[in-house]
């Protein structure tokens, strides 16, 4: 928790980012507000089309500007290579990202 309290770039996007923020927890504690902002996509959907559920974690790299990182972030550190940012549509691409990840692998160990 520290590492992202102390990082310059998570506070920058908060400030820049604020009244999203703050939407996205109301959303959350609040079922009307969620199906209000559900029902400009999806007209038909009724409150009681709506059940509880945890969401997940979605991991976004961040920089220290705080800007959101959109691209891949492959480090390489002697013969590992670490995927430090695959969002969307990493899960779609995992076989291509899989085939260049072997590529810049095989260029380290020849």
């Amino acid at each position: 928790m520290w590492d992202y309290l102390s990082y310059p770039g998570f506070w920058k996007m908060s400030l820049k980012y604020w009244e999203t923020g703050f939407q996205e927890y109301y959303r959350s504690f609040f079922k009307k507000f969620f199906l209000k902002s559900l029902n400009k996509l999806v007209p038909d959907f009724k409150i009681e089309d709506l059940k509880y559920c945890p969401s997940g974690v979605r991991a976004q790299a961040l920089n220290s500007q705080g800007n959101l990182i959109d691209d891949f972030v492959i480090n390489k550190r002697e013969n590992m290579l670490h995927v430090i940012n695959a969002p969307s549509p990493a899960a779609t691409s995992s076989l291509s990202i899989g085939k260049h990840l072997v590529s810049i692998y095989d260029s380290i160990i020849s």
